[in-house]
């Protein structure tokens, strides 16, 4: 990590307080510091240092920190702690956060923490942890402030006091009816500058966006994103306030789901870490390659195929990478601009259509210039006059076609609910070299006899 001078000399003062244990002067200088410079600190120091900042720290200290730490590490962290600490400093994060660390843990390591953590933190918690990965329910915070429409600002000014502490945010208080329904939200300041004694319900907003516990995260961020909220309530059925989702959630999810996705356009089941070894890199880089060599295999055979064209027109093969590698880039071209504006949410039914249009349009300019040049290529180096018209003709229709793929597959998976992003970029380029070799091949076929 690239530290400046200043932050160098602040670390090596903290190392020496922690060398020649000086409790007080380490507390002093390290919870002066924003959480995430300690999660910083933290993560960079061995093992040995780190059970001795757990000896220095509270467990609601150890939170803060363990709120700024990535995913893909901090289970390791936990492990190392006393099981007791462990379990404290569980019941010191956010609901929200502690759930999505022990969902990313063995299933008896996590009844171990929930029996030995305290019964209010611990059910808490458990009410999170049973729903579905991914979801609104496993993403929500349960530490937020609910009113009644039936209060005035004044006894709601005095019960904010109270529970501000505790809860997530306050800058949406979110207003219930007597059967506890999410009938309206309130705005902070919208509270501050009305009058002690009007009902809540005349100053409430009864616009409500909310999102069901089901709903899927991606589709929540693109929700936040386009409202611009802070935070979103989150219902069940019946419209009963279950929690809400902050805006630091949402760019974790953004985070993930960006992460998820390069994974599947690089053709991985997950992203490499820098700390994961050969052999597990090797075990997430294999299934897609496996795949793709049987791919590969059926383009092999289809050249295969073409071995007597091949034989009589031998020159013919140097050109196949030329096409092919051509074939491969256009489409992962269509196929990265597809993928982001379903991710993003650009296109509507008619703006598919739009799209479909626009690569099928981009694919014959592409392909008509391409061809025209590599075909004066081929006949200034060759002299041969109708192999260049050949080659020119199949780079044409082979980016016309490639271009259509490469933004009709994301498409068609995303109508059958599949994410898009498995149209990978070594899937998308595989199975444009199939079709660069049919077209090439089948071309160089029917005109044989200009050719010989």
């Amino acid at each position: 990590m690239e530290k400046d001078n200043r932050v160098q000399l602040q670390w090596d003062e903290l190392q020496q307080f922690l060398s020649s244990e000086k409790i007080e002067a380490f507390r002093d200088d390290f919870l002066e510091m924003h959480p995430y410079d300690q999660a910083m600190f933290f993560i960079e120091q061995p093992e040995s240092i780190r059970l001795q900042i757990y000896n220095f720290l509270s467990p609601e200290e150890t939170a803060d920190i363990m709120e700024n730490i990535e995913m893909e590490d901090i289970e390791a962290y936990f492990t190392e702690m006393d099981p007791r600490y462990a379990a404290m400093v569980f019941a010191e994060m956010s609901t929200d956060d502690a759930v999505d660390i022990l969902n990313e843990m063995e299933k008896d390591k996590v009844v171990s923490f929930l029996t030995i953590m305290d019964e209010e933190a611990s059910d808490e918690i458990k009410e999170l942890l049973h729903y579905e990965e991914k979801t609104a329910g496993s993403i929500m915070t349960t530490e937020f402030v609910a009113i009644y429409q039936t209060q005035t600002v004044k006894e709601t000014m005095q019960l904010l006091k109270k529970e501000a502490p505790e809860a997530e945010t306050i800058y949406y208080l979110y207003v219930l009816d007597e059967d506890k329904h999410l009938v309206g939200v309130l705005s902070l300041r919208d509270l501050i500058i009305a009058n002690d004694d009007v009902l809540i319900e005349e100053i409430m907003s009864e616009k409500i966006v909310s999102v069901s516990v089901a709903e899927d995260q991606e589709d929540i961020a693109q929700m936040m994103r386009d409202y611009d909220f802070l935070a979103l309530p989150v219902v069940d059925f019946q419209h009963h306030l279950l929690g809400i989702i902050t805006v630091d959630d949402i760019l974790d999810v953004m985070d993930e789901e960006a992460s998820d996705d390069y994974s599947k356009l690089a053709g991985v089941s997950d992203v490499d870490r820098t700390n994961d070894s050969a052999l597990i890199s090797a075990k997430k880089r294999l299934p897609w390659l496996i795949i793709l060599l049987f791919l590969g295999m059926l383009t092999a055979s289809l050249i295969g195929r073409f071995e007597e064209t091949l034989n009589k027109v031998a020159v013919l093969a140097i050109f196949i990478p030329l096409i092919a590698g051509m074939a491969g880039n256009t489409g992962t071209q269509a196929l990265a601009v597809a993928v982001r504006g379903l991710a993003t949410g650009e296109y509507g039914k008619q703006g598919k259509w739009k799209l479909i249009m626009r690569e099928g349009l981009t694919g014959l300019i592409t392909g008509t210039v391409c061809g025209i040049v590599i075909t004066g290529v081929i006949y200034l180096w060759k002299g041969e006059i109708f192999l260049g018209i050949l080659v020119g003709l199949s780079i044409m229709a082979t980016l016309i076609v490639a271009t259509l793929a490469g933004s009709l597959v994301p498409l068609v998976m995303d109508k059958f609910h599949i994410d898009p992003a498995v149209a990978s970029g070594p899937f998308i380029t595989t199975i444009n070299d199939i079709i660069s070799i049919l077209i090439y091949f089948g071309m160089a076929t029917a005109f044989m006899s200009f050719l010989i």
